[in-house]
């Protein structure tokens, strides 16, 4: 494999690391809607889904560039709702 060929193959490998990323990213952002929306109304929430998609971003990042992400606590949940 030549130089070209190789750095091709790398840049290409990196891409496809960032669009995994950012498809679990977004899903993250989509629990974390649905986790505040239901403790806007007042009604019971969990921030597992959340944290289940945190822990596969940060399992993801080892392979990787992409960031991290942290896992969220159910205060963190209330505590932004509260200052909205």
């Amino acid at each position: 494999m030549n130089v070209h060929e190789a750095i091709t193959k790398h840049s290409n490998a990196q891409h496809l690391h960032l669009v995994r990323f950012a498809e679990l990213d977004a899903q993250r952002e989509q629990a974390i809607d649905a986790a505040v929306d239901l403790c806007r109304s007042g009604l019971p929430f969990s921030v597992d889904a959340i944290n289940a998609i945190t822990a596969q971003i940060i399992a993801h990042a080892k392979e990787g560039i992409s960031p991290l992400r942290s896992y969220v606590s159910e205060d963190m949940v209330r505590d932004y709702v509260n200052k909205g």
